[in-house]
């Protein structure tokens, strides 16, 4: 009997699921035990050394990229509902994504496509702009210590206390002399915030000159993209050298063992994503958070229910 158009399709069909299976399953074991160890800003580090288009820990391509990014969601969702329950019942411990970058590097990416795919019951994303009249009375600390997540949550945070050794820097906002003092402050109070249960995930998404500019071209070239576009992006650009400079001297001096800082080539859209979710991974498998016991007879509340 000939073959339907119906037939063709649906064997076709099942070809591409059998292949983005195949893909999917290659790609888990592409992931290295610990992805940190080639994207950790170590003694040495220069940040003019990593190149933007590289996938460190990665042998797979585009496809294999974004399977590996499906392979992983489910897993995460998981490990983040498991810390979720865990701080329902008394526990104490949490997560922090700082994510940092420079303008369309993809941070918006990484939200939409990493953590969109956990219970946003579970995540607390805070989004920091320049400080408001109530920010600029207090500590450059102050705004960022209020947003810490409680526990059970994992934070999330769209830039962070590092835009005051930044951008504070690049545009001579406050001394030279403050922003060095500054460096010393965030880390006493980083390694404070993990002390009391909140472990740091730091990560930069690193993105090249020529990438970033192709990427405000691409916003001005779309009429569903003018909303991203900000005229000031380009007057940055202008410090790009400065940026580097400032972004390489916020990471050589807040590494630390507390709270470490990962560098993730960004060029590659789905190789950032995949690289921040098994840094969230890795952390959250470290935890291993379980689920709560029961505070209540089971057995008798299951003969109450039958009953019921």
């Amino acid at each position: 009997m000939a073959k339907t158009a119906g037939d063709a399709a649906q064997e076709v069909a099942e070809a591409a699921a059998d292949k983005a299976q195949e893909v999917a399953e290659e790609a888990e074991t592409m992931a290295p035990a610990a992805l940190a160890d080639h994207l950790a800003v170590g003694k040495g580090f220069r940040l003019e050394d990593v190149d933007p288009r590289s996938t460190p820990g990665f042998d797979g391509d585009k496809a294999a990229g974004k399977a590996a990014l499906a392979a992983g969601a489910e897993k995460l969702s998981t490990l983040q509902e498991r810390l979720f329950a865990e701080g329902t019942a008394g526990g104490t411990r949490s997560v922090l994504l700082v994510v940092q970058g420079m303008d369309t590097s993809g941070k918006g990416g990484v939200m939409r496509h990493v953590m969109g795919s956990v219970d946003p019951q579970g995540v607390h994303l805070r989004s920091f702009k320049a400080p408001t009249d109530e920010e600029r009375e207090h500590d450059f600390l102050w705004r960022i210590e209020r947003a810490l997540p409680r526990p059970g949550l994992i934070g999330v945070f769209d830039r962070s206390h590092y835009e005051d050794v930044l951008i504070a820097r690049v545009r001579s906002l406050v001394p030279v002399h403050v922003v060095d003092r500054r460096y010393e402050e965030i880390n006493a109070w980083e390694r404070r915030v993990t002390e009391a249960g909140t472990t740091m995930v730091k990560v930069m998404l690193h993105i090249s000159n020529k990438e970033q500019k192709s990427r405000l071209a691409e916003r001005l070239d779309r009429p569903d993209k003018y909303w991203k576009y900000n005229p000031g992006d380009v007057d940055e650009r202008l410090r790009w050298h400065d940026y580097q400079e400032a972004y390489q001297l916020a990471l050589q001096h807040c590494s630390t063992e507390a709270a470490p800082w990962y560098v993730v080539p960004a060029d590659r859209k789905w190789f950032a994503r995949w690289a921040v979710q098994q840094l969230l991974l890795d952390t959250l498998t470290g935890l291993d958070p379980q689920w709560p016991p029961a505070d209540f007879d089971v057995e008798a509340e299951k003969a109450r229910l039958a009953a019921s």
